[in-house]
C-alpha cells in the first residue's frame, strides 16, 4: 500500500519525538546514575559505607547519606561532650596544665594555669618562665625547673614539659606547673622539728649528766644538795618538754575530737586554777572577767583548758613581777572570744607571724629561765583549728600582748 505524503511526514514526526523521549529517558537514567554515586561517596566519606547494588536508585542512596549524617552527628556530638568533660576534670587539677599543638600555638589552658598566667609580678616571671620550659621541651623532648617566687606571698614552683606524639610524629607539647610552697613548708617545718626536740633534749640532758658525774665525787653535803636541786630542776625540764610534745601529738592526732556543748566559764575557772601557783610565786595577779550570761561552745574540754592554761601561763611568765594579767570572755555575733592581755615587754613586729612554731622563742634567754618549752603557743593554735576557731595576737615591744582565742558558739549556724 502506497503513504500518502501526509502520512509519511507523520511517521517521520513520530519518530523524531520518539527519538528524544527516548534519548531525554537514557539522560535522567545517567543523572540519577551519577546523583547516587555521588551519595554513596558522601555517606562513605562519613564513615558509613553500606555497598549499595549497582542498579540501586537515588532514593536508597538519599537514604544511605540521611543514616551516614545522623550517626556523624552523634559521634560528633558524643566528642563534643568528652572534650567538655575533659576539660572540666582538668580545672578541677591543683596543677596547672597548658597544651601547645604542634605549631607552638598554645590550645589549652585550665583554671589553675589561668591563674598562674595572671598579671601580676610573680605570675609574669611564673608565665615567662613556662614558655621558656616550653621552647625547652621543643628541642631535648622535655624539661623541669624549679621557680622561687618571693612573693608575697612567698611560693615555689615546680615546671615539667613533656613533648606529645602519637609514635610517627610531634603532636604538640604539655606543661605541668605544680604549687610545691605548702610541701616545702612542711618539710623545712620537719627539719627544724627534729633539730629543736634533738638540741630540747639534749642540753638538759647533758647537764643533767655533768651535774651527777660532779655530785658523785663531792664531799660537801651543802654543795651536794645545790647540785641535787639542779639535777631536779634539768630533769623537770625534760619532763615537761616531754610532756608539752605528748601534748601536741594528742591534739594533733585529734583533728576531729569528740564535741560536747562545754561550759566558757567553767573551762576559764580550770585554766586559772592550774597557772594560779606559777602566778603566785611571780606576784603576778589574775583578773577574771567571765562572760555573763554563760557562754557555751561545742568542743573537747581538756583541749580548750590546755589551750586557755598555756595563754595564761606564758602571760604570766612574761610580765613583770607584780604586774597583772587581764583574763576575759566575751560573745561577739556568733563566737566566743576569749583574752588574755598582759602588760609584759611584747613581741617584736619581726615574730609575730611565727610566734606559733613550735619550738620558736622570741627571747632563748627569757625561755629557758622561766622553764619555756616553746611549744605552748603551737599547742593553742592546733586546738583552735580543730575547733573551727581561730588565734590572734596584737602587741607592741614594751607594751605587752593580747591574745584572743575565737570559738563558735553551740548554737551558731545551726550547731
Amino acid at each position: 500500500m502506497t503513504l500518502s505524503a501526509i502520512e509519511v511526514i507523520a511517521a517521520v514526526a513520530a519518530a523524531g519525538v520518539l527519538a528524544t523521549i527516548s534519548a531525554g529517558l537514557l539522560g535522567a537514567r545517567a543523572g540519577r546514575k551519577a546523583l547516587r554515586q555521588r551519595l554513596e561517596a558522601l555517606a562513605s566519606r562519613l564513615g558509613n559505607d553500606l555497598g549499595l547494588a549497582e542498579e540501586a536508585g537515588v532514593e536508597p542512596a538519599l537514604a544511605h547519606l540521611e543514616q551516614a549524617t545522623d550517626l556523624a552527628a552523634e559521634a560528633v556530638a558524643e566528642s563534643s561532650s568528652d572534650a567538655i568533660r575533659l576539660r572540666r576534670a582538668l580545672d578541677t587539677l591543683s596543677q596547672g596544665i597548658m597544651i601547645c599543638d604542634e605549631a607552638g600555638q598554645v590550645v589549652f589552658r585550665n583554671a589553675r594555669a589561668d591563674t598562674l598566667m595572671g598579671s601580676r609580678h610573680g605570675d609574669a616571671i611564673a608565665a615567662q618562665a613556662i614558655v621558656e620550659l616550653l621552647n625547652d621541651s621543643w628541642k631535648n623532648g622535655s624539661s623541669e625547673r624549679t621557680l622561687e617566687l618571693y612573693g608575697p606571698p612567698r611560693r615555689t614552683l615546680a615546671l615539667r614539659s613533656q613533648l606529645i606524639d602519637d609514635g610517627r610524629r610531634t603532636l604538640g607539647v604539655i606543661a605541668i606547673i605544680e604549687d610545691v610552697s605548702e610541701r616545702r613548708r612542711l618539710e623545712e617545718v620537719r627539719r627544724d622539728f627534729v633539730a629543736n626536740v634533738s638540741h630540747e633534749l639534749k642540753t638538759p640532758m647533758g647537764a643533767v649528766g655533768l651535774l651527777a658525774e660532779t655530785l658523785v665525787s663531792e664531799p660537801d653535803p651543802a654543795i651536794a644538795q645545790r647540785l641535787a636541786s639542779r639535777i631536779h630542776t634539768e630533769a623537770f625540764r625534760i619532763s615537761r618538754v616531754i610532756d608539752d610534745l605528748l601534748d601536741l601529738s594528742r591534739i594533733e592526732s585529734e583533728e576531729s575530737p569528740p564535741r560536747e556543748p562545754v561550759l566558757v566559764n567553767l573551762v576559764m575557772a580550770e585554766a586559772v586554777e592550774r597557772v594560779r601557783s606559777i602566778a603566785e610565786q611571780r606576784g603576778v595577779v589574775i583578773e577574771v572577767s567571765e562572760p555573763s550570761p554563760p557562754l557555751t561552745v561545742m568542743g573537747d574540754r581538756r583541749q580548750l583548758v590546755s589551750a586557755l592554761y598555756n595563754l595564761l601561763e606564758n602571760a604570766v611568765k612574761f610580765s613583770y613581777d607584780g604586774g597583772k594579767v587581764f583574763f576575759s570572755g566575751t560573745a561577739q555575733g556568733s563566737q566566743a572570744l576569749i583574752a588574755v592581755k598582759d602588760s609584759g615587754q611584747g613581741i617584736p613586729a619581726r615574730d609575730l607571724e611565727r610566734i606559733f612554731e613550735r619550738f620558736y622563742r622570741v627571747d632563748h634567754a627569757r625561755s629557758r629561765l622561766t622553764g619555756g618549752t616553746g611549744l605552748g603557743l603551737s599547742i593553742v593554735r592546733h586546738v583552735a583549728n580543730n575547733h573551727q576557731g581561730r588565734i590572734e595576737v596584737e602587741s607592741r615591744e614594751g607594751e605587752g600582748s593580747v591574745f584572743t582565742l575565737s570559738l563558735p558558739l553551740q548554737n551558731a549556724g545551726g550547731t
